[in-house]
């Protein structure tokens, strides 16, 4: 009771002049409540450390140096150093305690539990700035949405390196790349390369696969940033994938025509059978089409993978094929150099058409990632832009929905032939 009488009485002395002097040395500080609450946590903190030291040194009291003084004593300050809060940047100082036995081996140390060595900023403010990155970024403004938590003391916003690699993120995730085990029931491979607007040291990628579970449930594998979409690059994602447990390839792989991923996908995992995205296709073949034709080719182009079996969609590609091949070359080539690729959903039951055709349904993702990246372009490192792209997918993970016809995905695991989307009953035989 004494103690924390005391504590009021220091902190009723000297906190309402102390505002007020600033107040009037700077007049833009208008906001009172806010400077008083900073100035009583900083006198509660400092008159909480000096009581930690004042106890740690009296329970070492008895032990004696060689001329029979008090070993452990007080030795002054440590430099004077900013801590970061909800509050604003408060400055605290560290009392320093010296063992004074010349022949200690191990030398008594103290280590404030209350303000621990090196901490510049606490736990929630560590936990803010991810959440920042994701949630309060929609405007340029990246400052001022900055100064809102942290106070307008802060003279800048905080350095890219203030957000750790191995930060703790949502989902269980403790790194930039999402490294979680996995067991060998991934039936489903979505990849595709993500180039961020964003100030880093290279023109880098960021290679995002998302996986399928044999109950039909979408998660994140695995994101990294690799150098373009080269092949070693999509290489080196695909064989961290198989060391953390995806022994077995999976049943079927979409993505769009990065070359780099369907190398080294054919290299890893000879079995998965590609298909290519038609929504990346589609955009391709029009690019070599005039504005006036493009609306009627992107018809064609929906008979032919909207078709509802795999002769009717081969005879409306060969259409295609014929009515534009003299004009526009180049548009048909571009579709007709991964016609295979292109048709290979119609092997696989038709409740999984509408998530093997595209990447479409993930798409939303990548939306507000550029969004962000875009807005934060002049405030990120290699490190802040990997984890604030990791909090967003992870973030729309909780709302991805599972494949429809999950009951056939064990069918097609156990080697049921599908045609068409239909499943082939069996020989009488």
């Amino acid at each position: 009771m004494r103690k924390e009488k005391h504590v009021q009485e220091e902190l009723s002395k000297g906190v309402n002049q102390d505002v007020n002097q600033e107040c009037l040395i700077n007049p833009a500080v208008t906001d009172h409540l806010t400077e008083i609450l900073r100035e009583g946590a900083r006198r509660m903190l400092a008159m909480a450390i000096e009581a930690e030291v004042e106890e740690f040194v009296n329970n070492h009291q008895n032990l004696k140096d060689a001329q029979g003084h008090q070993a452990i004593v007080r030795n002054g300050y440590l430099p004077e150093r900013d801590l970061l809060t909800g509050l604003g940047l408060i400055p605290v100082t560290v009392p320093r305690v010296r063992d004074q036995r010349k022949d200690a081996a191990e030398p008594i140390r103290f280590t404030s539990g209350i303000l621990p060595k090196y901490l510049r900023k606490t736990k929630n403010m560590e936990e803010l700035i991810p959440w920042l990155y994701l949630k309060g970024i929609s405007t340029n403004d990246f400052p001022e949405a900055h100064r809102g938590p942290v106070g307008s003391r802060c003279p800048r916003p905080l350095p890219p390196d203030h957000l750790p690699v191995e930060s703790q993120v949502a989902g269980g995730v403790q790194c930039v790349e999402a490294k979680r085990p996995f067991s060998e029931t991934l039936r489903l491979l979505v990849g595709w390369g993500v180039y961020l607007n964003t100030r880093m040291e290279e023109r880098t990628c960021v290679l995002v696969i998302i996986g399928a579970t044999q109950d039909g449930t979408k998660e994140l594998l695995a994101l990294e940033d690799g150098f373009r979409e080269s092949e070693q690059s999509w290489k080196e994602v695909l064989l961290d994938l198989k060391q953390r447990g995806l022994t077995v390839g999976p049943l079927c792989a979409v993505g769009d025509g990065a070359l780099g991923f369907w190398k080294a996908l054919l290299q890893i995992f000879g079995k998965t059978h590609p298909q290519r995205c038609w929504m990346h296709k589609t955009a391709n073949i029009l690019n070599y089409l005039p504005k006036s034709v493009q609306g009627k080719a992107k018809d064609d182009i929906h008979e032919i993978w909207m078709a509802e079996t795999k002769e009717d969609a081969e005879k409306a590609f060969d259409h295609f094929l014929h009515k534009y091949q003299a004009k526009y070359p180049k548009a048909t080539d571009c579709l007709k150099k991964d016609r295979e690729a292109l048709l290979t959903f119609y092997d696989f039951p038709a409740e999984h058409w509408k998530h093997l055709r595209t990447t479409n349904p993930v798409e939303s993702t990548l939306a507000t990632v550029r969004l962000r990246t875009d807005k934060t372009k002049n405030c990120g490192s290699r490190v802040t832009v990997l984890s604030m792209v990791l909090q967003l997918f992870l973030s729309a993970e909780k709302r991805w929905r599972r494949l429809n016809g999950v009951p056939r995905l064990a069918e097609v695991v156990e080697g049921v032939i599908f045609v068409d989307g239909i499943r082939q009953k069996e020989d009488a035989a």
